[in-house]
C-alpha cells in the first residue's frame, strides 16, 4: 500500500535553463513511451518532452515524500525549448546544478486522498504547443476501489483517469499500467502553466472512501504532440456496449427496432463501440432477424461480439475436432454474417454451465482455421469466464448422468493453467464481472486474469473483451466507502473498474430482469421504442442508464478532437466538468463491415455532486447549418431526446447546459445537406384514435432525420396533403379529423421524396 506522503497540498515549480545534464539525458532515454497498440493504431504521437519526474524502473524509490514541510519550492526542469522541438529539455534549475530527476525525493510516492490529495506542477512555456500535449503516468500499485485521478490544466478539467488496482484483494501480483491523457492547446498558455493532479472520490461517496483512494507511480511526464491528435485519449482507449434482445433470447424485429434507440440514448452510437449478439443455435427462432440486427449495427458504426454455437451437446470426433454438424452450423453462420462479425466468443461461462474444455478448444481451433478463412478480419475471444470451481465447492447447472461436476474436467475454469490453454489459441481474453466480483481473489476477472498471465507490465498481457459486466438489484457498494446511493455507486464503480483495466466491456443486457438498463416485462415487437423507460433503483438513486451514459460520453466516444473553448472558465474553475467533442468521420472503417460515420459528437459531462453550468464554443469542421439530436435527462426516450432542425455554425457553435449532479448531455450533429430528397422515410408508422376528434400518429425515427412531414388522405385512394411539417420527434396528434371519418397517413423526412407505408384509422 502507498506510504503516507505529504499531509497537505503540494506544489512543485518546474523552471530552468536550456542546458542538459548528462545524467538527466540518460534518465530520459531510459523512458519508453506506451505501446501504440494500447492506443488503437497511434492515436497520439509524442514529439518532445516538456518535463518528466521519476525513472521508469518499476520502482517508486526516487519518490520519498516529505512530511511536515509547509512550503515546498522544488527546483526542476526547463520547458522552454520543448515547443521548438529540442531533443531533450530536462535541465538544471536556474539556481542549482542538481538535475531535475534527482529531486524526485521531494515528490510524494503518489497521491492519497487521506494524506496528500493533490499535487500541482508549475512550469513555463515560451509558446503554446500547436497540437496540444499528452500527460503520461505509469502506475505501479493502487487500491482495489478504482481510485480516480482528476487532471486539471490551468484550473480546467482535462480528464479523470480511472486507475485499476488490486491492493486489498490478496492478489500475488500488482497491476502495472500506463495511462495517457490528451490536453488540448486551448487549455495551455504561454508563460506559467499549472498541471494539477487531484484525487477524486466516487460521485456518491463520503470522506469514508478517502483511505481507499490512493496509488503509487513510477514516473510522470508531459510531452508535446508531433501532429494533431486523432483521439482525445482519456486514460486509455476503451469501447463499451450492451446486448439488446427480446425476451432475453430473441433477435427479432422487436430487438431490431429498439436497437437504434438504445445505442443513441446510451451515447455509444457512431464511435465503433461493441455489442454482444448471443443468437443461440439451440433456441428456436432466436435468430429470425439477426441479419437486420447486424445491418443496423453497421448503420450506427457499431461492432459485434457474436456467440452462436451451443456447446452443451457436442461430442468430439476421435481426433478431437468438432463433429460435422457443429462445423456446419458455424460455417453457415459465418458465411452468412461474417462481414458483420468483428469478434466471436468461444463459449459462455463454461464451468457454471458444465461445458467441456476440449470442446472449447475445438471451437477455437475451427475459428482460427476455417472461420478466419471465411472472415479473415475475425478475432477470437476466450470464453466468458465465470471462474467456476469444482462441484464439491459450489454447485453448477446442467447436470446429467451420475457424476456431478462443473465442467469437464471438473472445476477447470477456476484453474489458471487450464484457462491458459484457451488463452493461447484466442486473440482476446475475457472474464465476466458483477458487483465487486472482479476484484475477488478466488473468482474475480481482474485478479484471475493476473494469475493466468503471471502479472502485468503494461496492463494485461492480452487485450480484454469482457462480454458481461454489471450489477443486479441486490448489489450494493462496499459500505466502507460511505455511499449515499449504494446501488448506483456499485454500478458506477464496476464500470469505472472496467475502464481502468479492460479494453472492451459489455453491460449484461439492456432488457433483462434485475440486471436491466430499461424496464422490462413486455414484448418488444409490440412496444414503441420511444416509450422505453429507464429502470429505476429505489429511493431516487441514479439509474444504470444515467451512470452508463455519463461514463460512455466521457470515455467511449471516439474520433478526431474538435477544438473547443470554455466560455465561463470561472464557473468551471477546478470543477469536475468535462467536455469531449469529436469528429467520428475520421475513424477508420470497421473491420469486416467497413462501417463509417459522419457524426459530430459534443458531450458535456458533470462529475460533480452539485449542479453545474457549462458554456462552451466548439469549432465545427465547416461553416453551415447543422442538424441532429440532443440527448439529456429524462426517464423515457421521448423525454431524453430532442430533434434539432438546425444550428448555424460560422464554423463555431456555442452550447450552454445546466447539468444536474452526475448528469450528461450529448449532441449528435451533421452538416445539413442542401438536397434532402434522398432522406430515408421512417418505418413502423401507426395511427390510432386517442380521443373523440383526434388521431395520434407515431413512427420509428429514420437515421439522420431531424424533422418529418405528416401527410393525410381522407379516403384510402384519396390525394395526400401535408397536414404538419417539420415535426420533431416521432409522434404527431391530428386534431382536425371528424368523428366517423376514415383516414390514411404517411410520413416522410422534411424535404424528402421517400414516404412511409400507409397507416389507416377509422
Amino acid at each position: 500500500m502507498m506510504k503516507k506522503g505529504l499531509t497537505h497540498r503540494h506544489t512543485v515549480l518546474l523552471s530552468g535553463l536550456l542546458g542538459v545534464v548528462a545524467v538527466a539525458l540518460i534518465a530520459w532515454l531510459m523512458y519508453t513511451p506506451s505501446k501504440s497498440a494500447e492506443l488503437q493504431t497511434d492515436k497520439v504521437t509524442a514529439a518532445s518532452p516538456i518535463w518528466k519526474l521519476g525513472q521508469r524502473d518499476d520502482s517508486a524509490a526516487e519518490f520519498k515524500g516529505v512530511v511536515g514541510r509547509d512550503n515546498i519550492n522544488v527546483p526542476t526542469a526547463s520547458t522552454n525549448s520543448a515547443v521548438k522541438g529540442a531533443l531533450a529539455t530536462m535541465s538544471v534549475a536556474e539556481n542549482t546544478t542538481t538535475p531535475v530527476f534527482l529531486n524526485s525525493g521531494d515528490i510524494p510516492l503518489g497521491l492519497n486522498a487521506s494524506t496528500n490529495p493533490e499535487l500541482s506542477l508549475q512550469y513555463k512555456l515560451d509558446q503554446v504547443p500547436p497540437n496540444g500535449v499528452i500527460f503520461r503516468v505509469r502506475i505501479l500499485d493502487a487500491s482495489k476501489a478504482t481510485p480516480q485521478m482528476a487532471v486539471f490544466s490551468n484550473h480546467q478539467l482535462s480528464g479523470i483517469i480511472q486507475i485499476a488496482g488490486v491492493s486489498g484483494t490478496g492478489s500475488d501480483y500488482n497491476f502495472k499500467n500506463n495511462y495517457e491523457l490528451y490536453i488540448s492547446k486551448e487549455q495551455l498558455q504561454s508563460g506559467v502553466n499549472v498541471l494539477k493532479l487531484k484525487t477524486a472520490r466516487c460521485l456518491y461517496c463520503s470522506s469514508a472512501e478517502d483511505k481507499n483512494v490512493w496509488w503509487t507511480w513510477d514516473d510522470l511526464s508531459l510531452e508535446t504532440l508531433a501532429s494533431p491528435a486523432t483521439e482525445p485519449i482519456h486514460g486509455k482507449y476503451i469501447l463499451t456496449g450492451t446486448n439488446v434482445n427480446n425476451k432475453e433470447f430473441y433477435y427479432d424485429q422487436g430487438a431490431v427496432k429498439h436497437l437504434p434507440y438504445v445505442l443513441k440514448w446510451l451515447g455509444i452510437a457512431y464511435s465503433g463501440n461493441v455489442m454482444r449478439v448471443t443468437c443461440a443455435s439451440n433456441v428456436n427462432k432466436a435468430c429470425t432477424d439477426v441479419g437486420d440486427y447486424y445491418q443496423t449495427l453497421k448503420q450506427y458504426n457499431m461492432q459485434s461480439s457474436a456467440l452462436y454455437l451451443y456447446t452443451g451437446d457436442i461430442k468430439l470426433q476421435k481426433d478431437g475436432s468438432l463433429p460435422e454438424t457443429a462445423r456446419q452450423k458455424l460455417r453457415d453462420y459465418v458465411k452468412k454474417y461474417g462481414p458483420y462479425l468483428q469478434y466471436y466468443e468461444v463459449d459462455n461461462e463454461p464451468g457454471l454451465f458444465n461445458r467441456s474444455k476440449a470442446v472449447n478448444l475445438a471451437v477455437a481451433k475451427w475459428l482460427n482455421t476455417e472461420g478466419k478463412q471465411l472472415a479473415p478480419h475475425l478475432k477470437t475471444v476466450a470464453p466468458g469466464w465465470a471462474y467456476w470451481p469444482t462441484y464439491s465447492t459450489k454447485a453448477c447447472k446442467n447436470q446429467t448422468g451420475g457424476t456431478l461436476k462443473c465442467g469437464d474436467p471438473d472445476g477447470w475454469e477456476r484453474d489458471p493453467a487450464q484457462r491458459k490453454q484457451l488463452e493461447d489459441v484466442t486473440d482476446l481474453t475475457n472474464g465476466h464481472a458483477y458487483g465487486e466480483s472482479y476484484n475477488e481473489e478466488s473468482g474475480g476477472s481482474f485478479v484471475q486474469n493476473l494469475k493466468t498471465f503471471s502479472g502485468s507490465s503494461n496492463g494485461l498481457a492480452k487485450k480484454m473483451l469482457n462480454t458481461e459486466f454489471g450489477t443486479n438489484d441486490t448489489h450494493r457498494d462496499n459500505p466502507d466507502y460511505g455511499a449515499s446511493q449504494p446501488q448506483a455507486a456499485a454500478f458506477d464503480r464496476i464500470m469505472r473498474s472496467q475502464i481502468g483495466f479492460a479494453d472492451m466491456f459489455i453491460q449484461h443486457a439492456a432488457f433483462y430482469k434485475d440486471y436491466s438498463l430499461f424496464k422490462t416485462g413486455f414484448d418488444l415487437q409490440s412496444h414503441n421504442p420511444a416509450s422505453t423507460e429507464i429502470y429505476p433503483f429505489s429511493q431516487g438513486q441514479d439509474s444504470r442508464v444515467k451512470i452508463m451514459r455519463r461514463l460512455s460520453l466521457a470515455y467511449a466516444t471516439h474520433g478526431k478532437p474538435l477544438t473547443y473553448t470554455v466560455l465561463n472558465p470561472e464557473d468551471t474553475k477546478d470543477r469536475l466538468v468535462y467536455v469531449r467533442a469529436v469528429d467520428t468521420s475520421k475513424l477508420k472503417p470497421l473491420a469486416g463491415s467497413g462501417a463509417t460515420s459522419n457524426k459530430l459528437l459534443v458531450n458535456l459531462v458533470n462529475f460533480e455532486d452539485t449542479t453545474q453550468t457549462i458554456r462552451v464554443r466548439v469549432t465545427m469542421p465547416k461553416a453551415g447549418l447543422y442538424t441532429g439530436e440532443r440527448f439529456g435527462a429524462g426517464d423515457t426516450y421521448s423525454q431524453a431526446q430532442r430533434s434539432i432542425a438546425g444550428l448555424k455554425a460560422s464554423p463555431a457553435l456555442d452550447f450552454e447546459e445546466k447539468l444536474g449532479p452526475g448528469e450528461s448531455v450529448q449532441y449528435i450533429l451533421e452538416l445539413k445537406s442542401t438536397d434532402q430528397s434522398s432522406a430515408s422515410a421512417p418505418t413502423g408508422v401507426k395511427a390510432a384514435s386517442v380521443q373523440e376528434g383526434a388521431v395520434k400518429i407515431s413512427w420509428l425515427q429514420a437515421e439522420g432525420v431531424a424533422s418529418y412531414d405528416v401527410l393525410r388522405a381522407d379516403e384510402t385512394n384519396g390525394a395526400y396533403q401535408v397536414i404538419a411539417s417539420q415535426v420533431a420527434g416521432s409522434t404527431y396528434t391530428d386534431h382536425t379529423v371528424e368523428a366517423g371519418g376514415h383516414y390514411v397517413y404517411k410520413v416522410r423526412a422534411t424535404g424528402g421524396t421517400e414516404v412511409s407505408q400507409a397507416a389507416e384509422v377509422a
